[in-house]
């Protein structure tokens, strides 16, 4: 398959997982719901994948399963998506970021909505984006050093059976549900700065996105440039998100880099751009690429699945109880 189809399925998986991301939010949406008013009928299922959105709550459950050699059943989900997708990070870079996660494609709308707009994106200048980038890694640093030096693993556990955290899930929902004041005003402002930045959110607030970055920079697939073939025409400077110069490199081993592969697939000199193994000699097809990141995050998941870490213990009379029916 030639290169130039790498972004459309890539867009296509994109959008099938933020449509199904859609999807496990109505579904919880009408779980909580039910419960809320008491109704009658059929309890409408908890969908498990809504755990996703508690990477919190993941590394407690990382840090509790470290210690005591178990993994909780409070939200056992969120630990089995969070190692699935370190996992793919590890072997296929920061590809979660720009192949799956709902937060990346929803900015990747917007800067491109921006571009078609204003005709370009502002890239900040380096000591700027610098700066706005360490904000990411602080906010990490922060919370692994909560959860992992200041926390006891006694406390952990306790915090993880608590009923705040039994119900994160019910409380992230509503947090959403009931957006105001200053909350509101930040998501709108960060829309509004996707217009006009290469998803800022991602590249300077989000501490997953960090920590994902860092691990990347262990994965053996990188994008390779072949200096004999290439014909410095810059245009993979131009489109690359993370504003990585690629055209000066023979290999890029920047924790910026997403693994989008818009570098290869808008590359105009055939074979001087690709995805490398390292040693440079086995090149990765962008839709072999494509079938591992999907592999790798539903993969898993069904491992998870399989080995009896996936639902949650807390049953519908304790979330009935909880959210004060």
């Amino acid at each position: 398959m030639s290169q130039r189809y790498i972004q459309p399925l890539r867009i296509m998986i994109q959008w099938g997982f933020l449509l199904f991301s859609l999807y496990l939010g109505i579904l919880f949406f009408r779980f909580v719901y039910h419960l809320r008013l008491g109704a009658s009928g059929p309890l409408p299922g908890r969908p498990e994948g809504i755990e996703a959105f508690l990477p919190i709550s993941a590394l407690l459950s990382l840090k509790d399963w470290l210690t005591s050699g178990s993994i909780n059943p409070v939200h056992p989900a969120a630990l089995v998506i969070f190692l699935s997708v370190v996992a793919g990070s590890f072997l296929l870079k920061r590809s979660f970021c720009s192949w799956i996660c709902p937060v990346g494609t929803i900015s990747e709308v917007l800067w491109k909505g921006g571009f078609s707009i204003f005709k370009r994106n502002i890239q900040p200048p380096r000591w700027l984006d610098l700066i706005l980038r360490s904000i990411k890694f602080l906010l990490l640093a922060f919370f692994l050093y909560s959860i992992f030096f200041a926390m006891l693993p006694e406390q952990v556990t306790a915090f993880i059976y608590s009923e705040y955290n039994k119900i994160a899930d019910v409380r992230l929902l509503d947090f959403f549900l009931n957006l105001s004041g200053r909350p509101l005003v930040i998501i709108g402002l960060l829309v509004l700065l996707s217009l006009g930045l290469r998803n800022p959110f991602c590249r300077f607030l989000c501490p997953y996105g960090a920590l994902l970055g860092l691990i990347s920079l262990f994965s053996p697939v990188k994008a390779t440039r072949n200096k004999s073939t290439c014909v410095s025409c810059g245009v993979c400077n131009q489109v690359c998100p993370s504003y990585i110069p690629i055209m000066s490199r023979e290999r890029v081993h920047s924790e910026e880099c997403i693994g989008c592969l818009r570098c290869v697939s808008h590359c105009r000199a055939e074979g001087a751009l690709a995805m490398k193994l390292t040693g440079c000699k086995v090149t990765v097809n962008g839709v072999v690429f494509a079938m591992l990141v999907v592999l790798f995050f539903w993969g898993g998941t069904m491992i998870g699945k399989m080995g009896g870490h996936w639902h949650t213990a807390i049953t519908a009379a304790e979330y009935g109880r909880l959210l004060g029916r």
